[in-house]
């Protein structure tokens, strides 16, 4: 793995004391929750209830073991090869090695970067607002970069191995279990956040256009996976407050009442390799800045119910604002087609899931197809 490496004696200050008995006390109450444990489906190939129930009562769960190390090994391959090919400079034109960097020929812009440790989010209106509160900013080694890589968007296009990933059968049983068998995309992307370096992600809901509907439910604005690579600490993972994704929440009141970002009643994702968390896009979570000497690269991607993308206006966060007909799903959809029909070449002993929109209809990857994703998260089904 190409790496970003910095001084490791980065810490919160003042803040140190109280900031590692609160990732202490998180990790030992995030162990003690019933939510976590290995995909357990039925002879039907149905979810087990005992998942569904957790996950409808805490809005999150983590899978344990999901992916066997010969994906992960393809997973890492993918992941080294993009990180080779970003930009020498935040923008610039080319990688270290003289190419075209990574989605210079894009039209969508792939690379969100952040100044070490920093929040850029939280307090402003980036985002429709959504990041009401300002994380704590630690002090940057003297040397820190000036920037560092945080997000890759649009990932299927690429890499292969995340194009195979975002199709694992066991995942796609669950997404159908909560969204129903006709769940649509909502977009992917690779996180890193880098030892002493990585910036945090303000406290949020994700949800930005469907909290007034008249149907409004649990599960209204979709679910993110997250594959977590290398895992993830209480230091450098992301926590997620239980049962916060029933109605909008008032963060700032929230942190007001605590006296600052540490949410008392937030628990950490604890990870280990292969593990791939589920999170509701309503449940209020975020991340504080990693100055623990542990990487996280995490793998997401999310989906959302028909029912809540179909007739709707996106939120124009993570592609232009659009309408979303049949014909936009449909074709947003046809990623989950490549990647089921990408998966059986790679895996081919392994159990093929039957994404019931697509009945009749045949997806093959080949070359041709790998063309045709560029510029594909244009069309993100974001809400």
């Amino acid at each position: 793995m190409v790496l970003i490496m910095s001084s490791t004696a980065a810490n919160f200050g003042s803040q140190e004391s109280q900031m590692q008995a609160y990732l202490a006390e998180g990790e030992r109450r995030a162990l003690a929750l019933d939510n976590r444990g290995p995909i357990l489906l039925n002879d039907d190939g149905s979810v087990d209830q005992s998942i569904l129930d957790a996950y409808w009562k805490y809005g999150f769960y983590v899978f344990t073991g999901v992916i066997e190390r010969e994906e992960l090994v393809d997973l890492e391959r993918d992941v080294e090869e993009m990180q080779s090919r970003k930009p020498v400079v935040r923008n610039g034109p080319i990688d270290a090695q003289g190419r075209p960097a990574l989605s210079t020929e894009c039209e969508a812009k792939n690379l969100l970067w952040v100044k070490p440790l920093s929040d850029p989010t939280g307090g402003t209106n980036k985002a429709s607002g959504r990041h009401p509160v300002k994380m704590f900013e630690p002090e940057v080694p003297a040397d820190a970069p000036e920037h560092v890589l945080q997000l890759i968007l649009g990932s299927l296009q690429f890499s292969d191995a995340c194009l195979r990933v975002y199709a694992h059968p066991k995942l796609l049983a669950v997404a159908e279990a909560i969204n129903g068998e006709d769940f649509t995309p909502f977009n992917e992307g690779v996180w890193f956040k880098y030892p002493g370096l990585g910036g945090s992600v303000a406290w949020h809901q994700d949800g930005t256009t469907q909290w007034d509907r008249p149907d409004f439910d649990r599960q209204t604005h979709g679910f993110n996976f997250m594959l977590q690579l290398h895992g993830c600490t209480a230091a450098n993972g992301l926590w997620v407050v239980p049962g916060s994704h029933v109605g909008r929440a008032d963060i700032k009141a929230m942190c007001g009442s605590e006296g600052s970002d540490r949410l008392a009643a937030a628990i950490p994702l604890i990870c280990e390799p292969g593990d791939v968390a589920i999170c509701n896009r309503q449940a209020v979570h975020g991340s504080f800045a990693n100055t623990s000497p542990d990487l996280r690269v995490t793998i997401n991607f999310g989906f959302h119910k028909r029912s809540s993308v179909l007739g709707s206006t996106g939120n124009g966060i993570h592609s232009p604002k659009a309408v979303y007909d049949s014909a936009r799903i449909q074709e947003r959809s046809r990623l989950i087609g490549y990647g089921i029909d990408a998966r059986k070449q790679r895996f081919p002993g392994e159990e093929v899931f039957d994404y019931k929109p697509f009945e009749g209809l045949e997806y093959h990857y080949d070359d041709e197809a790998r063309l045709g994703l560029k510029d594909y998260n244009l069309l993100d089904l974001g809400i």
